[in-house]
């Protein structure tokens, strides 16, 4: 079954906002997706603390590189990409997501690199919006707005 969104981290680096965001695709049926290198390894205490006990529910892949994870989910089936950056001009809300799409972000303290943003098999720069003077969110916390708008759009299969 194709989960409805693939959450996608490029180099995570805070075990905390990893351990995040698997608790979060456990709850929700996204997949999570960690390329390589990572800032921090599986034992890490607080990657467990924070993803308590969701590690066996969560479906997580770890990718040698942001390119093979791209080309594993984009080829053959076309999914789409949608990079979160805080550069872009269109809103994380202006998109209609697709069961399949992939949602990109880049790691904790400098987000997506200019080569990822370059990549052809980027469909659309997103953003989620704050007020002025902010620099950022929080990972996992923008991982998740965004993921759940994609399960909301998709009717939150499997949810109750």
């Amino acid at each position: 079954m194709t989960p409805y969104c693939h959450v996608l981290f490029e180099h995570p680096a805070i075990p905390g906002n990893t351990g995040a965001a698997i608790r979060l695709c456990a709850g929700t049926g996204a997949s999570l997706h960690l390329a390589e290198p990572l800032g921090f390894n599986f034992d890490d205490k607080h990657l467990k603390r924070a993803g308590l006990d969701y590690h066996d529910l969560a479906d997580v892949h770890v990718h040698p590189s942001l390119d093979a994870a791209l080309t594993e989910l984009t080829e053959p089936s076309g999914a789409r990409v949608f990079a979160f950056t805080t550069h872009a001009d269109t809103w994380y809300t202006d998109i209609t997501y697709e069961p399949g799409d992939v949602l990109l972000f880049g790691t904790e303290p400098t987000g997506l690199t200019d080569e990822a943003l370059a990549d052809p098999r980027i469909t659309r720069q997103v953003r989620v919006p704050m007020l002025p003077g902010r620099r950022s969110m929080n990972l996992s916390n923008a991982a998740s707005v965004a993921a759940y708008e994609a399960w909301r759009q998709a009717g939150f299969p499997g949810g109750h």
